[in-house]
């Protein structure tokens, strides 16, 4: 329904990507609704992922323009958002502009670090896997929000 909506009122979107993916931040209920409520708020404009993770998925990594509808904790769509920046790279290189615009602690580079390096680890403990931020890449991922209206930047 989110989907139709948006291409009823931008039609020109399912030229230029026609494929979505439908996710829910976080690994729990209740992160997933607390990171949605920052990006519904608008303080939350970036995300980042485990390279790893999409490959365990079965999932192709974003690219430029694609877009996600990312649902509330409990699977309900909630907002359409479109990939306009993405960078691979390790843990080590986030910066402080990614931190901050990612909206999460405090928005400094140590408290994304921390956060991040204990989601990574705790996600892959969950299969068995052990976090090697020297040798796993992380995919940097800056996004608008599109749709709904009232929410789009």
């Amino acid at each position: 329904m989110l989907w139709a909506q948006y291409l009823a009122a931008h039609p020109e979107a399912a030229e230029l990507a026609p494929d979505y993916d439908v996710e829910c931040y976080g690994d729990s209920v209740e992160l997933a609704d607390e990171l949605l409520a920052l990006v519904v708020a608008g303080g939350k404009r970036a995300t980042a992922s485990l390279v790893d993770e999409f490959r365990h998925a079965g999932q192709a990594l974003p690219r430029i323009g694609s877009h996600w509808i990312a649902c509330d904790g409990r699977g309900a769509p909630r907002v359409v958002q479109r990939s306009i920046d993405l960078r691979i790279g390790l843990i080590e290189s986030v910066d402080e502009a990614f931190a901050w615009d990612e909206g999460e602690g405090d928005r400094t580079r140590a408290d994304w670090l921390a956060g991040h390096r204990r989601y990574f680890a705790r996600t892959l403990a969950a299969r068995g896997v052990v976090f090697d931020e020297a040798r796993m890449p992380v995919l940097f991922e800056r996004f608008v929000v599109v749709w709904p209206p009232e929410l789009a930047d």
